[in-house]
């Protein structure tokens, strides 16, 4: 059983008026327990309601033994008395906060909630008009990249909160001076789609909109499993691998992975969906070539600038002309400097996975237009 199953249950059992799945509403009412937030699909955090406040555990859902986080959800004006000591308060709604990554972003732009957010660091990619009028009028601030960050326009904005990605190197240790409660945002380090994108019940929790929070992810949910049943009983499930050299090795993800997944869904199969790996590693180009040279389908992400094509490929290294998916002309490609992959995909994995079935199954969705990924030409 994980550390942060256990703590839950102590908490329940020390704290009296604490009570499984209920919630507050924006003004801090208590609602009904059928019309709470459950978490079913995201396993980096969990919830457990005490009266009005909720008490969050976080921590990384590849990795059981990994250090965890824990956060109680405050109604504004309602005080801290009662909050466990390893919990650190958060009064809510919050009304400013500054996201560290386009994932982050995801959720504020799927909720409308994007006068909350007050801060970003890099707009390399960033699509979303009502951001980028908010960033030329001084609505929200650049805060800087990661390692260098801005502590003086952090101040300046004056944040409820700053979400930060604590596995990564993000140099958040120097933001630690700043006296601005950092919060962990774990959605990049899920292992389903549908995992990923109900993080945006975490920030409907932070900004006090929960009810639209569920609202949207229901939708989503449905669609998404209602496109999974389309691919159920497909019975040719063609054979997909991902990536592309980088100085010399090919990282890959393993067969527990948000990848593998989304191509099983789509009625595909991972070249490595037998691995038990959930993260990322670097192959070697033999053993990538061992294994994938057969495969019918190559998913590639890149920044191309220009008209990225299969001579591209062929002029960056001549041994990709040897994978029967260049060959036959299987590469199913998305341009990020073209699409907002970064800031929607997260929120709207039906459509990934949509596009993902118009590839191995055009004749599952004979009208559908891609949106992030298509069939290079």
């Amino acid at each position: 059983m994980k550390k942060t199953t256990l703590l839950i249950l102590a908490v329940m059992l020390l704290i009296t008026g604490c009570r499984g799945r209920q919630s507050g509403s924006r003004t801090g009412i208590r609602k009904a327990a059928a019309d709470s937030t459950t978490i079913r699909y995201a396993q980096g955090f969990t919830l457990t309601y005490c009266g009005d406040i909720r008490l969050i555990d976080l921590q990384d859902p590849q990795k059981e033994e990994s250090e965890s986080f824990h956060y109680a959800l405050v109604p504004k004006g309602a005080g801290t008395d009662g909050i466990p000591k390893d919990y650190t308060p958060v009064e809510v709604p919050i009304s400013k906060v500054i996201c560290m990554t386009s994932l982050q972003l995801s959720s504020f732009i799927k909720l409308d909630e994007l006068d909350a957010v007050v801060g970003i660091t890099s707009t390399r990619h960033l699509f979303n008009e009502e951001m980028n009028r908010r960033l030329e009028d001084g609505r929200t601030h650049k805060i800087g990249i990661e390692g260098n960050f801005d502590n003086e326009v952090i101040m300046a904005v004056n944040p409820d909160i700053i979400l930060i990605s604590p596995f990564k190197r993000g140099g958040y240790e120097a933001l630690r001076n700043v006296d601005i409660t950092l919060v962990p945002h774990l959605g990049y380090k899920e292992t389903t789609p549908l995992g990923q994108a109900e993080w945006i019940k975490f920030a409907g929790m932070l900004l006090g909109c929960e009810e639209k929070a569920d609202s949207i992810f229901r939708g989503i949910e449905e669609r998404y499993l209602a496109l999974t049943a389309l691919t159920k009983d497909v019975t040719n499930r063609p054979v997909v691998f991902s990536g592309e050299l980088q100085g010399g090795n090919w990282y890959a993800v393993g067969g527990q992975s948000f990848l593998a997944r989304i191509f099983k869904d789509a009625g595909g199969d991972y070249f490595l969906k037998d691995d038990p790996h959930s993260g990322g590693f670097t192959m070697d180009y033999e053993v990538v070539y061992s294994q994938a040279a057969n495969a019918d389908y190559w998913r590639i992400v890149n920044s191309y600038q220009g008209d990225f094509s299969y001579q591209v490929l062929a002029d960056d290294d001549i041994r990709y002309t040897d994978f029967k998916a260049w060959r036959n002309h299987g590469v199913v490609y998305c341009n990020m400097s073209l699409t907002p992959f970064y800031e929607s995909m997260p929120m709207e994995p039906e459509l990934v996975l949509s596009d993902f079935i118009k590839v191995f199954h055009p004749e599952l969705l004979p009208d559908y237009t891609p949106h992030y990924y298509e069939l290079l030409k």
